[in-house]
This record gives structure tokens, C-alpha cells and sequence, in this order.
């Protein structure tokens, strides 16, 4: 399954820190019908993910009926992403 979106990078101040992408709901959707059969516990998806000519292997998290996209500091030194910034993401579902 592939999947195109785009959404604003936020930060996270948790124990961990860490950035995100939010998928649109349309997309969660999608994900969640395709989850039960890909998914490796606790609702994680694993997917390869590419942003601009960035691409990365990582688990989309669900929070908050939504899945969440995290995005890599090496990710976003490459792409010169910052918090705010709307992002245009490519995921493809592994499995």
C-alpha cells in the first residue's frame, strides 16, 4: 500500500523527544483497515517512508484514533525541515 501526504512537523517533548508527521484522517482510515494484517503489536505499522530525496525505514505510531509519522533527525538535516514546516511524505506499508 502506498500512501501520499502531507502534514506540519511538531515536536514532542516527552521522556524521549522526538518529531512527527500526523496523518490526515483520510489516510489513518486506510491504515487502520490494512493494520490488523501488518501490524507487529501495540498498532505499530511498520513502512518505508521518503521525504523529498530522504528515505527512511520507521514505524507509524497510533495516537489519538490517528497514526503518527517519525521523522528522523538525519531526515530532517537533509531535507532542511523545521518544526512548522509543512511536509510532503511517502509511505509505502511494509508486509
Amino acid at each position: 500500500m502506498d500512501l501520499e501526504l502531507s502534514g506540519e512537523l511538531w515536536f514532542w517533548r516527552g521522556p524521549a523527544p522526538w518529531h512527527f508527521v500526523t496523518v490526515p484522517e483520510e489516510g489513518c482510515q486506510e491504515l487502520a483497515a490494512r493494520s490488523a494484517g501488518v501490524s507487529y503489536g501495540w498498532g505499530m505499522i511498520p513502512v518505508a517512508a521518503r521525504i523529498g530525496k530522504t528515505g527512511w525505514s520507521t514505524s507509524l505510531f497510533p495516537k489519538d484514533g490517528r497514526y503518527i509519522v517519525p521523522v528522523k533527525a538525519a531526515v530532517r538535516r537533509a531535507e532542511g525541515l523545521a518544526v512548522g514546516d509543512t511536509v510532503a511524505i511517502r509511505l509505502v506499508v511494509d508486509g
